[in-house]
């Protein structure tokens, strides 16, 4: 009788720990699979803010062109 108790509480306690494995299992995936979509979603901002940067790089420099010109007509005058 002792020996079938034994065994039944070792079953159930493998059972819990099978259990609780896959649950802490899943935890982690779905933790890393956010930190992937927050990595993949700092990634996709860090290049718009480098088209940005860009963009604004050259705008500044067309208007310091126009500028230049400007100055230039404005002297020959």
């Amino acid at each position: 009788m002792f020996e079938i108790i034994i065994i039944i509480s070792i079953v159930c306690g493998t059972g819990v720990a099978i259990a609780l494995t896959a649950i802490l299992t899943d935890h982690k995936k779905e933790r890393l699979k956010l930190q992937i979509e927050m990595l993949e979603k700092e990634a996709q901002l860090e290049q718009i803010r480098l088209e940005s940067y860009q963009l604004e790089t050259e705008k500044m420099r067309m208007e310091l062109e126009h500028s230049k010109q400007l100055l230039l007509e404005t002297r020959k005058d």
